[in-house]
């Protein structure tokens, strides 16, 4: 059966009993008006107002999905899916399924992914009171940005509910979010997999359901802007880490000569402090980035990268040892300077700017010194569970 069908039209369903009915009649008709053999399929999620039975009346296939959230009702609707293709989009009568030809035109031209685009400036249309003031003019545009530098995936418009995509290269993706941030989750996945993806414009109409809708502004927003850093811990740790180190690192090593005066302002060894909490939290940002990409390749939700597998597959334990040991060392041997210096003076009350210059900097690579040897040890459990999977 699943040879002989092209199209599966995909809608997810919650107490959709005021619109299902036309979503659905429209989609038959756009099939029909393709002249293929096609499905519309509808991933119920736990409706109490009888739209499984509107829907199947109709002639749509209807699976129960027991999980809750738009992503567990789609994720179920892909994996029953019965065409070559798969188009998906809500049943509240906000996407026009007559647009469908278009998605799946590009699906056979080669495409792998889809998605619809509804801003104006990139040739779609958006119906007046269609979509909510702060999701077109901050929210949309703000994750899709960030999408596109995060994961270089092609798209303007991340959170659009109506794109195509083959089954079976969906399936592969091995989609998880069961909540609105499923949107960002294919994009993600589908460009760090490397499948070809395209926008195509459409119109967002204004949903006809008459009830406030399913999504929550800042809570949906939120679980996305949070799936989008949690799958990239360049942006979420190095970056921000290695920035911070390298400004601290520049102050940290002309404090530690003697005091500055810019503009009238003195910057003294309280000023070689904040340098130095700077060096320590940006070394740990850079480290958690390593052990968030280590993690993340071992246990499947990150794709590998060179970097990542050399330091798996080489000796992460004994590098962070040998490291972290050199630098505590030459932090030891600065606190013994420090200490041969209270001796001098028969461990009476020190010149407190001359001293700090020396102690600060010393517990400083102390600090780095064992956040070096540690990591080392974290990597090193991971390396285990990564061999073990390579075996």
């Amino acid at each position: 059966m699943s040879d002989s069908i092209e199209l599966t039209i995909l809608m997810p369903c919650l107490n959709e009993a005021g619109t299902i009915q036309q979503c659905v009649t429209e989609a038959l008709s756009a099939l029909n008006a393709m002249g293929i053999k096609g499905e519309v399929l509808v991933a119920d999620n736990g409706s109490t107002d009888g739209s499984p039975e509107l829907a199947k009346a109709l002639g749509a296939r209807v699976i129960l999905v027991n999980q809750r959230g738009y992503g567990a009702a789609l994720i179920a609707g892909i994996h029953a899916a019965h065409g070559q293709y798969t188009i998906m989009g809500d049943c509240d009568c906000s996407y026009d399924f007559t647009e469908a030809k278009r998605l799946l035109e590009l699906l056979r031209a080669g495409n792998d992914l889809v998605v619809g685009c509804r801003l104006p400036q990139y040739g779609g249309k958006i119906e007046e009171g269609a979509m909510p003031f702060l999701h077109r003019y901050l929210g949309n545009p703000v994750l899709s940005l960030l999408g596109r530098l995060f994961f270089a995936a092609p798209i303007n418009d991340f959170h659009c509910g109506l794109r195509g995509f083959v089954t079976s290269r969906a399936r592969q993706l091995q989609l998880k979010a069961t909540g609105m941030e499923f949107a960002s989750e294919m994009i993600v996945k589908a460009a760090v997999a490397g499948h070809r993806i395209s926008e195509t414009p459409i119109t967002l109409r204004k949903d006809r359901r008459g009830r406030p809708p399913h999504l929550r502004t800042w809570r949906d927003g939120w679980r996305h802007l949070r799936f989008l850093l949690l799958n990239s811990p360049r942006w979420l740790f190095f970056y921000p880490g290695a920035i911070l180190f390298c400004v601290a690192l520049l102050a940290f090593i002309r404090l530690a000569l003697g005091p500055v005066f810019l503009a009238g302002i003195g910057f003294d060894t309280n000023s070689l402090l904040v340098a130095s909490s700077g060096l320590i939290i940006g070394t740990q940002l850079v480290f958690f980035a390593l052990v968030a990409k280590a993690y993340g390749v071992v246990s499947g939700l990150l794709p590998a990268d060179d970097f990542t597998l050399r330091a798996l597959r080489g000796n992460p334990f004994e590098v962070g040892i040998v490291g972290g040991i050199a630098i505590t060392l030459l932090g030891a041997l600065s606190f013994l300077r420090a200490m041969f210096m209270w001796e001098d003076i028969n461990f009476g009350v020190l010149s407190y700017p001359t001293s700090l210059r020396i102690t600060i900097p010393a517990l400083t690579m102390l600090v780095i010194g064992s956040q070096t040897m540690f990591t080392g040890f974290i990597i090193a459990l991971l390396k285990l569970q990564f061999d073990e999977t390579q075996s």
